[in-house]
């Protein structure tokens, strides 16, 4: 009998996750329970303008407190962002940070929190090599992650992804303590997503788990949740787009998206690969640019997945077992939420497809991807996916 197996892997699942219609009502009560009498609520320049964020003020007011806003935040977060958002929390003597927003106001939120306690710069805790063990953990900070969006699922993640200016590069910062300790998903909060941002920031949740579904390794935990949440996906992200108001729908939206940031932890691929560099230099949406991308990178990858997508296609109950009918599946959906077919339907065009498969052949993404890739075959997928060549 042999002694070696396939059969292995480290495996880590999330936090605390308080679900459901109404339950943002209990964020004082989550507050107490972790000693926090002072947060910073720390969220993005749309959101801050909204009733969402007065009802927030207000339910803290019932119970005599008050909060502090940072809104600073640009879509695609910036290490000037988190600097001044450290700021903002030690001028106030802030005890304690509330991550309300999309996977951007997160990502920051969680920056933010680490930076408080820390004497290196950020980028020293990109995620390279053991760099996490460079933080001080003396004075970390309680974050409680409030998401407003279906799609990132940042609020169930251990990283944040950063934007460096200077080197238009995007950064994962990580550490274990960066997970948030509290999750509150309420999918009353998700409502008033127009329907443009809730296509693209439900693609990015899909992307997660199929991404992660198709990544070579040992992880079924992962490829179950996957399953389930694709499944939620396909029957949920038409609907919402088509009726913003459908409870049940962005409950399954919000569900989904956590589930599928909780399966990347097995991997992710040529889809974020490609989409980190892009948005740094383009400052394209994320969600957009991963429901942009995804069939050019599937089909480049069909070699190596098609068993995958005939699971895939039975447990999406679709008429045929083939990669083929997974790959209309997500055709026909995305022209029916109206998403892109190129990226030059967004203004991307080839004027640096050579830099930017360059910047995806380095990312962390790249991986996990099935098949193999070098920045020539980068330069291939991109060079499909900027003028719908499919």
């Amino acid at each position: 009998m042999s002694n070696t197996s396939q059969y292995s892997g480290n495996w880590n699942y999330p936090t605390k996750v308080i679900f459901g219609v109404g339950q943002i009502e209990k964020l004082p009560n989550i507050c107490s329970e972790l000693k926090i009498e002072k947060p910073l609520l720390v969220t993005d320049q749309g959101l801050v303008k909204l009733a969402l964020l007065t009802d927030i003020k207000t339910i803290f007011e019932k119970v005599g407190n008050k909060i502090s806003v940072f809104s600073d935040i640009k879509p695609n977060p910036t290490g000037e962002n988190v600097e001044a958002g450290v700021s903002s929390f030690k001028n106030g003597d802030h005890d304690g940070v509330i991550a309300f927003g999309g996977g951007s106001a997160i990502d920051a939120a969680k920056a933010i929190a680490l930076m408080i306690g820390q004497s290196r710069v950020l980028w020293d805790f990109e995620d390279i090599g053991d760099n996490w063990s460079r933080v001080n953990t003396d004075n970390l900070i309680p974050v409680i992650a409030v998401p407003t969006t279906a799609g990132t699922g940042s609020e169930v993640g251990r990283a944040s992804v950063i934007n460096d200016v200077k080197a238009e590069k995007k950064k994962i910062i990580f550490h274990p303590s960066m997970m948030p300790a509290y999750v509150v998903a309420d999918p009353n909060l998700t409502i008033g997503l127009t329907a443009n941002i809730t296509a693209a920031t439900g693609m990015d949740a899909l992307s997660h788990s199929l991404e992660a579904y198709c990544s070579p390794g040992f992880h079924p935990m992962a490829d179950g949740i996957a399953l389930q949440a694709m499944g939620m996906i396909r029957r949920s992200l038409p609907k919402v787009v088509n009726d913003g108001a459908d409870l049940d729908a962005r409950s399954e939206m919000l569900a989904a998206s956590m589930m599928g940031a909780t399966a990347f932890q097995k991997g992710l691929g040529a889809m974020h690969a490609l989409a980190h560099p892009l948005g740094a230099v383009y400052g394209a949406h994320h969600g957009l640019l991963n429901a942009i991308l995804m069939p050019y990178v599937l089909k480049y990858n069909e070699i190596e997945i098609n068993e995958k997508m005939c699971k895939l296609a039975l447990a999406l109950e679709l008429k045929e077992r083939s990669f083929s009918s997974v790959l209309n599946w997500i055709l026909d959906m995305r022209e029916e939420i109206g998403i892109p077919n190129c990226l030059a339907e967004i203004d991307i065009t080839d004027d640096r497809m050579d830099e930017i498969s360059i910047m995806a052949d380095a990312d962390p993404s790249s991986h996990g991807n099935p098949r193999v890739m070098t920045e020539e075959d980068y330069k291939i997928v991109l060079s499909n996916a900027i003028v719908g060549n499919l």
